[in-house]
């Protein structure tokens, strides 16, 4: 039986034994210089910043918000009202009165809300606030 051996193998004219180590060490070599990019991560350039665009309300959905504003103020105090009678804080007498303080403040805004096609202009929404924040205080007072 013919079997050959590793030591029968020949080796090419003018190889040595340590070209396979060199070899190997060059074939290290660039696998880690291949190993040390694979952590740099280069970001893709940032889209420019969108520009703002300003939309400007509709003048009358402005003023419809600020009676909106109000109403809910006029509930919110008439609810208060309501609590502090309940409670016992002051006489339903007294409570009469302050709602009929909350009505007539409601009722001038019905009336501005009227000249300006259901809503109200900022000085008139500063008035009414102006007077709910002085029934507020006679309602806690």
């Amino acid at each position: 039986m013919n079997v050959p051996s590793r030591t029968s193998r020949k080796r090419p004219a003018g190889a040595s034994i340590q070209a396979r180590p060199l070899a190997v060490l060059a074939l290290l070599a660039g696998l880690a210089g291949a190993a040390s990019l694979t952590g740099c991560v280069v970001e893709p350039p940032r889209p420019a910043p969108a520009t703002r665009v300003i939309v400007e309300q509709d003048p009358h959905a402005v003023a419809v918000q600020r009676r909106e504003q109000i109403e809910r103020r006029i509930g919110g105090a008439s609810h208060s009202i309501d609590n502090h009678v309940n409670r016992g804080y002051y006489p339903p007498p007294r409570g009469f009165e302050l709602h009929r303080h909350l009505d007539a403040i409601a009722q001038e805004m019905r009336d501005m809300a009227a000249q300006h096609g259901g809503g109200l202009s900022a000085d008139e929404q500063r008035a009414l606030n102006q007077e709910l924040d002085q029934l507020q205080r006679m309602i806690a007072g």
